[in-house]
């Protein structure tokens, strides 16, 4: 590990102060590191993957000897020394060939690694004749594929692909920033040929937005160029995040969380629902004359006696005849 040292002067300060954990999460950026074995394939096809993590990468020129299974020693200190969050570091031999073996790191140690073996049918960005996007812009991206929720190595695959290429986090949205899209699928239909995998084929695909005039007036036509790289991974080895460091990984800083409202709460449809606490309430006092019939002339008070007996009536009735005659 590095030493840390006192600053001696204000460049030192600020440089030692970027690396200092932030509330809001920074871009992250990538190294890419050449293995001793490495070829020219996986030089080639680390130089597209760095031209699409532009400006937010850094390479290596040198090779070097690491087995990051058995010792990830170099790889925690190229990630200190260079403030890197994720390492791809590309090696190949006849057992495994054309390896490139992504590793994230947390708190300058590895978080998790896993390998992706290229297989020979790749094809780079010089193949593709389509003019390339804009340096800096997020792309969009979509995951075809049912295992990308259910199984553990390909939940690790999308979430590494995110962190990749994820860029800064914004509110505001600009449509013409949406120029490309990042296509990543595993067909289970791969699983049948153990000799090639295991687990399904990852296909990697890179696609640009191209607008075109359409008879609507206000919605164009939408189409996909592929732009490149094509890539097609198999998957090899892989180490999953211990549970105590994904615990330390995901916690949220104070500054980030939410505060509770007493007696607010969401529902599964995210409304609030809310408790409202009401006093007692005196119901004398409610208002309720605005009928003709409710009106006080018309309330029968306790001392007054209903006339319920019909004889009572009938001579009341009487009585009012013979005066008449």
């Amino acid at each position: 590990m590095i030493r840390t040292v006192k600053p001696k002067n204000a460049r030192s300060k600020r440089a030692l102060e970027k690396k200092q954990p932030k509330i809001v999460e920074n871009v992250k950026t990538v190294l890419f590191v050449p293995g001793q074995t490495t070829n020219q394939a996986l030089h080639d096809i680390c130089i597209d993957f760095a031209s699409l993590k532009e400006p937010y990468q850094k390479r290596l020129h040198k090779k070097n000897k690491i087995l990051p299974f058995e010792d990830a020693s170099s790889l925690e200190f190229f990630s200190e020394k260079n403030d890197t969050s994720i390492i791809v570091l590309s090696t190949s031999n006849k057992k495994r060939p054309n390896n490139l073996t992504f590793v994230r790191m947390f708190n300058y140690s590895v978080y998790d690694m896993i390998e992706m073996q290229v297989i020979g049918n790749f094809k780079l960005l010089r193949d593709f004749k389509t003019r390339a996007f804009q340096v800096g812009l997020k792309p969009m991206f979509t995951f075809q594929g049912q295992v990308f929720d259910t199984v553990p190595v390909f939940k690790q695959v999308k979430s590494l692909f995110l962190d990749m290429f994820r860029g800064e986090v914004t509110s505001l949205l600009d449509v013409a920033g949406l120029q490309w899209v990042i296509s990543v699928s595993a067909v289970e239909e791969d699983d049948n040929n153990e000799t090639v995998s295991k687990f399904p084929l990852v296909h990697f695909r890179v696609y640009k937005l191209v607008t075109y005039h359409s008879p609507e007036p206000k919605l164009p036509r939408v189409e996909l160029v592929e732009t490149g790289p094509r890539l097609d991974f198999k998957i090899g080895r892989y180490q999953l995040a211990s549970p105590e460091v994904q615990k330390e990984a995901f916690k949220i800083p104070p500054q980030l969380r939410k505060k509770t409202k007493k007696n607010v709460e969401t529902d599964m449809l995210g409304d609030k629902v809310a408790t409202i606490h009401v006093g007692k309430q005196d119901l004398s006092r409610l208002q309720t004359r605005k009928m003709k019939g409710l009106k006080s002339r018309y309330d029968q008070h306790p001392e007054e006696e209903p006339v319920d007996n019909i004889e009572e009536e009938e001579d009341s009735q009487e009585k009012k005849r013979q005066k008449r005659e």
